[in-house]
């Protein structure tokens, strides 16, 4: 059982960094993108401004969904320990007679 948990937390970890390491490309990506475009100085630098109030809104929006998130996936994992327990206790009844 042990090696399963770690097995989703590895997963989990790396399902996390991917998407990390997804953003940050995007953001450089995207950057890059404004440098070259056929703007003026003033122009990018609203543009920038405001698409970065944007991203900063969507960030504090989706972060209350991430911590909903987590507390289901916390309340699941507690809920399937205790599970296991009982069946652990059962098993041992049994065994004893």
């Amino acid at each position: 059982m042990s090696a399963h948990s770690d097995a989703t937390d590895e997963s989990q970890s790396e399902s996390t960094s991917n998407l990390a390491w997804f953003l940050t490309g995007a953001i450089i990506g995207a950057t890059a993108a404004l440098l070259y475009a056929p703007k003026s100085g003033k122009d990018t630098r609203q543009y920038i401004a405001d698409k970065t109030q944007q991203g900063k809104e969507a960030v504090e929006t989706a972060g209350g969904d991430v911590v909903e998130a987590g507390r289901e996936m916390f309340d699941r994992g507690r809920k399937l320990v205790e599970d296991a327990a009982d069946l652990f206790d059962r098993g041992r009844k049994l065994v004893k007679g």
